[in-house]
């Protein structure tokens, strides 16, 4: 039978005292509990933790960090996250920040512009973050990111460049070239682009695959069109590439679009795949569910919050600019891409 609660417990927050009081534990038990100490026996963590749970006890990250001199907390920099690709970065950042045993305090910008971005920056360093992850693919951001000088480590992700060091990032290149050799494997020639807004490193690093995967064959692409990353844009770009009856295939830089390209292709009388193919980019939960199912490359973004959160905590162990290689993408093949009719 466990012990009440000193008078008075119950109208304040449960104390590690209390805990210690309730298992029948010293404090210095609880603590190492709470720091997963592996000097503790299994059944003695077991009651432990059952009185966290009883008590509702919560740690007071505050006096952690004064007897630690560390946060446990890392600072994330994000934009554009009603987007699928940004919010997907900063869910899988925040999921391996917990795995690695750190709350993460994600910022999103709401302009890319230098004020936003070190305005973003002084409000994490007043949390006393130990470090701060960036996932701005936009250009400029990239650069300022690139010029900043901090007392703590910066990592990057999006836009990065291989064998760049303290950033993570999946092979744009790679994947652009996958989906466009795909079509091309298909016996399509020419495969038409849309592209996402060139000032997007990550845009750029794809449209650089789809050219380099014709100029590999000796193949002239096809015709190409700018984006903005929407489904909207993605319609207008499919209206004026379903007009081009010598276009029998689309790469299209994000799912969002090849949905507009989807159903423009469709208004203008156009069979996807008999008449034209189309191949996304993102493989996003839905596209297995458009009409047709929606060949796309898959970016494998919680190997990234990973990646990301494993470089953090290599520089918060020590090590000078830790590297990581860029992560390889994969083409999921679904109902949209086949062979062309001849």
């Amino acid at each position: 039978m466990t012990e009440p609660l000193p008078r008075g417990a119950a109208a304040r927050n449960p104390s590690m005292a209390d805990v210690a009081q309730r298992a029948g534990v010293s404090h210095q038990t609880v603590s190492r509990v709470l720091n997963d100490s592996p000097l503790v026996k299994d059944a003695t963590r077991e009651r432990v933790l059952a009185a966290i749970q009883e008590l509702g006890y919560r740690r007071n990250n505050a006096a952690r960090m004064l007897a630690t001199n560390r946060s446990g907390r890392i600072g994330m920099i994000s934009a554009h996250l009603a987007l699928h690709g940004p919010s997907m970065i900063a869910a899988a950042v925040q999921a391996a920040g917990h795995e690695a045993g750190y709350q993460v305090s994600v910022i999103g910008l709401l302009e890319i512009s230098e004020v936003s971005l070190r305005d973003a920056v002084e409000r994490l360093l007043d949390q006393a973050v130990e470090a701060i992850v960036v996932a701005v693919a936009h250009r400029d951001a990239v650069h300022l990111v690139r010029g900043l000088s901090l007392p703590i480590p910066v990592v990057l992700v999006q836009g990065v460049r291989p064998g760049e060091p303290m950033a993570a990032g999946i092979d744009q290149h790679a994947g652009a070239l996958l989906a466009t050799e795909h079509l091309l494997d298909l016996g399509h020639r020419g495969v038409a682009h849309v592209s996402g807004p060139l000032d997007w490193i990550e845009a750029t690093q794809r449209r650089l695959g789809w050219r380099e995967a014709h100029e590999a064959r000796d193949l002239l692409p096809g015709p190409e069109v700018e984006g903005d990353w929407s489904a909207a844009s993605g319609y207008d770009a499919g209206l004026r590439i379903g007009h081009h009856d010598e276009v029998t295939a689309v790469f299209v830089a994000n799912d969002a679009m090849a949905l507009g390209v989807l159903r423009a292709l469709h208004e203008c009388g156009r069979r996807v795949p008999e008449d034209v193919s189309v191949v996304g980019f993102d493989n996003v939960p839905e596209a297995a569910y458009y009409w047709p199912a929606l060949s796309s490359v898959d970016q494998q973004f919680s190997d990234l919050g990973r990646q990301a959160v494993d470089l953090t905590v290599r520089a918060l162990a020590g090590e000078d600019e830790p590297e990581a290689a860029l992560l390889r993408p994969e083409l999921v093949v679904r109902a949209s891409s086949a062979a062309p009719r001849r």
